[in-house]
């Protein structure tokens, strides 16, 4: 029997102790609370904010928020618990085609891997293509970033595993998957091949997964990878906010995506505007690719169809027409452009505060980019996604995933050019039918609602090139999917 004072200490220590203890743990149960508090919904803004956009074409420089490139907000699907599952079987997977092509590509294949229960191996880039860039997944993502977002979701690994010995190395089936593709023909089709194979290795991956009529778990997974996993390695991240913070230092700008470069013009045939040397080196250009399927085009017809990327000349008079005028400051996010600097005369003297990032950047700063074009178009995309207004002069992958992009934050304006109107337009005006006037009043008219606003992606029934694509507008990671009726074969506004 211990003495009264003895007693006593032990008593006072013991009170003590067991104070601490239930301190911390009312600390650590206030901020579990105040992190599922502070978790943002869905929608990156009220919905009363999808309505304020101002139509008024003549204002189309409306200065946005200041903001540097950032990731978007986390989703409340962060918070589900881990799928437990067993695992099918491996899924390699080889993308095919450039930067924003292979970033949809890949968010495809993570929700093909869910969808199957198969572990993923981080994928393989294009080395082959036009720009024979040999930049790896890790030197464009954040392979950890990536894994660790997504470990809840599916289980993704950086190769396959060791313990795989050779002759299961043999036991791999090479596929390229059939094109907007839906669930059923995965489950029915792809899974049961792991019966027999170990590894599936999809050889191509552009547009392997339908834009329409999934499981709305499938759409919003697509989005989740996109918008968080998919971030760019530290380097990338660090010179694209570099760059970023040179322009908003000048004031507010436009991203103009031109994508008036070699390869674009060979592949669609467009040779509107350049010499006939220049059309002959595009056209040599075109059948050296056995690939490109197309091969005898024409041009004239092609561009009347508005299956042509607007010209210099013609993207100077379109941005004349919106208001847009010389104190107006445009990076230009694209590689380069055909015809050099020759080609940018009229847009230059039109809009002299014309730059693009090796105008912004020293030479050292871009060293480590120069030959790899996807890490280059990586910083365009950062200032793309950051810029007051984006304008894509052809909807290409880039401009079609940065558009959907800018809808996820929030709609912020994209102007989507009317191709086949304009070049009608700038054509009558130029051969003295339409005044000056009369054209810039026409142009605003027609994108007075192409914009960026909220609305239903239209849906063609069996023609899913026809459709409009997912990573352009993913409404259902915006708002209440069931306001927009799948059967629709329109693309009417949200009301």
């Amino acid at each position: 029997m211990l003495p009264p004072p003895q007693r006593s200490r032990l008593q006072v220590w013991f009170v003590r102790v067991c104070s601490c203890v239930l301190v911390w743990s009312c600390l650590a149960q206030l901020v579990a609370v105040s992190d599922l508090w502070q978790t943002p919904s869905r929608l990156p803004f009220p919905l009363s904010f999808f309505f304020s956009l101002n139509n008024d074409a003549t204002r189309l420089s409306l200065s946005l928020r200041a903001s540097h490139y950032h990731d978007p907000p986390p989703d409340p699907s962060a918070y589900v618990p881990s799928r437990v599952y067993k695992s099918n079987g491996y899924l390699r997977v080889s993308c095919n085609g450039g930067l924003n092509q292979m970033r949809s590509a890949i968010c495809d294949m993570v929700t093909v891997a869910h969808m199957l229960n198969l572990t993923l191996v981080v994928p393989e880039l294009d080395h082959r293509s036009f720009w024979a860039d040999t930049s790896n997944f890790g030197d464009i993502f954040d392979i950890n970033h990536f894994i660790r977002t997504l470990k809840d979701e599916v289980h993704i690994v950086k190769r396959v595993p060791k313990r795989f010995s050779r002759k299961a190395f043999d036991n791999i089936l090479k596929m390229p998957p059939i094109s907007w593709s839906n669930e059923n023909y995965y489950l029915n089709q792809i899974l049961p091949l792991y019966s027999k194979f170990n590894v599936i290795h999809f050889n191509k991956t552009d547009a392997r997964l339908s834009n329409n009529g999934l499981p709305l778990e499938f759409q919003r997974l697509r989005c989740r990878v996109n918008y968080q996993a998919l971030k760019f390695t530290p380097k990338i991240e660090a010179l694209g906010n570099k760059l970023i913070e040179i322009l908003k230092e000048k004031g507010s700008f436009v991203a103009l995506h031109m994508r008036y470069e070699m390869d674009m013009l060979a592949f669609s045939g467009c040779t509107h505007g350049c010499s006939v040397t220049e059309a002959e080196e595009l056209k040599r250009m075109r059948y050296a690719y056995p690939w490109w399927r197309e091969k005898e085009i024409d041009s004239k017809t092609k561009r009347l169809q508005g299956l042509c990327p607007l010209t210099p000349e013609e993207t100077s008079l379109v941005l004349q027409a919106l208001g847009f005028d010389k104190s107006t400051q445009i990076y230009i996010a694209s590689g380069e452009i055909y015809g050099s600097e020759h080609r940018l005369l009229a847009l230059q003297a039109a809009f002299p505060h014309l730059v693009r990032k090796e105008m912004l950047l020293d030479g050292e700063d871009l060293r480590q980019f120069r030959n790899h074009s996807s890490q280059m178009a990586a910083l365009d995309y950062m200032v793309s996604i950051s810029s007051d207004i984006f304008i894509p002069t052809y909807d290409g992958n880039m401009a079609k995933v940065v558009e959907g992009h800018r809808r996820y934050l929030g709609f912020l304006k994209t102007i989507t050019l009317d191709r086949r109107k304009i070049v009608e337009l700038v054509d009558l005006h130029e051969n003295k039918t339409l005044s000056w006037a009369e054209f810039a009043g026409a142009i605003k008219e027609i994108h007075k609602d192409r914009i960026g606003q909220a609305r239903c992606r239209k849906v063609v029934v069996d023609k899913p090139k026809e459709e409009d694509y997912f990573y352009s507008n993913p409404y259902e990671c915006l708002v209440n999917s069931t306001r927009c009726q799948e059967s629709s074969s329109s693309s009417p506004a949200l009301t």
